[in-house]
């Protein structure tokens, strides 16, 4: 279910393996711990707190962390409160949660990278607790993640049902079969839009009515390639078979249809070059959305 990075051309971009390779250093050293047991023990640690914070809150928080004995099954279980219907049930859809989850071996890291990319660039998030509980765009794309193991299980009937019930709950539309790395942030997730043949890579920022789409009715490989590092800010549309560089910016409400370089900015209806960056820079961590006009083409 997992999607992986591997280097190509010099930058990397996710790619799906039968047998994932490690997963590469996140672009910058982060103060907290990447290890699971570590993000688990403080996410239970909040949740304790917690219980004294908000006692209305006490048997929500009891029942999904408390009573859980690892990060993927708590997981399964918030997904599956979030998620289930009825046309799935709650219960039915933690087992399918848990199949994914521990089908492979890397959930855990994924949810705990997607968890630090929450706390390492969202200021407004003051513990794993919160996005843990309340995120849509966490949510959103945990949730995607066990879509794309039912996808490459051969389930597409049910991929698409955690499509649409992910699209209907958090109003993110993220297709199965995309591929989509870890250390990830959906940030709002509102309107966020991700098409079939889409690949992101590790490190990526994306805010709210983002869309990764086709560019008209052309079928097979259609959707943008997303290199790591990549800020796509409020409102960008990327459009068509296009590769974004690593490490690139592009700007609010820009429409792109053509390849954006590695490390430059870009802005408009089209989208053009409108500063450089250098290989130092990461926009993806910074989420600094401003954009100067410099050398530009």
């Amino acid at each position: 279910m997992t999607a992986h990075t591997t280097a190509h051309s010099g930058t990397e971009i996710a790619t799906h393996a039968a047998i994932p390779p490690p997963f590469p250093p996140p672009l910058r050293t982060t103060s907290r711990s990447t290890r699971e047991a570590d993000v688990w023990t403080e996410l239970r640690a909040e949740a304790e707190a917690a219980l004294i914070e908000e006692p209305l809150y006490a048997g929500l928080i009891q029942a999904t962390v408390l009573d859980q004995r690892s990060l993927p099954q708590a997981l399964a279980y918030r997904l599956a409160h979030r998620l289930g219907d009825g046309d799935l049930s709650r219960l039915t859809m933690r087992d399918l949660c848990l199949s994914a989850f521990e089908a492979d071996p890397h959930a855990g890291a994924h949810a705990v990278r997607d968890l630090i990319a929450i706390r390492e660039r969202d200021p407004t998030c003051r513990r794993y607790l919160d996005p843990f509980l309340f995120y849509k765009g966490f949510a959103a794309l945990e949730g995607y993640r066990v879509a794309h193991w039912l996808w490459h299980q051969g389930r597409a009937t049910l991929a698409l049902h955690v499509q649409s019930r992910i699209s209907e709950v958090f109003g993110c539309d993220i297709h199965p079969a995309a591929r989509i790395g870890s250390g990830v942030f959906i940030d709002h997730a509102t309107g966020v839009v991700i098409g079939e043949t889409t690949v992101v890579a590790d490190d990526v920022s994306i805010l709210q009515s983002v869309t990764l789409g086709g560019n008209g009715k052309e079928s097979g490989d259609r959707h943008p390639k997303i290199a790591r590092g990549v800020l796509l800010s409020v409102g960008a549309k990327v459009l068509g078979n296009i590769r974004v560089g690593e490490g690139a910016k592009v700007a609010a409400a820009a429409v792109v249809l053509h390849e954006v370089p590695a490390h430059t900015t870009v802005a408009g209806v089209p989208a053009r070059v409108v500063s450089r960056l250098s290989a130092s820079e990461a926009p993806a961590l910074s989420m600094d959305q401003s954009f100067g006009f410099g050398d530009g083409i």
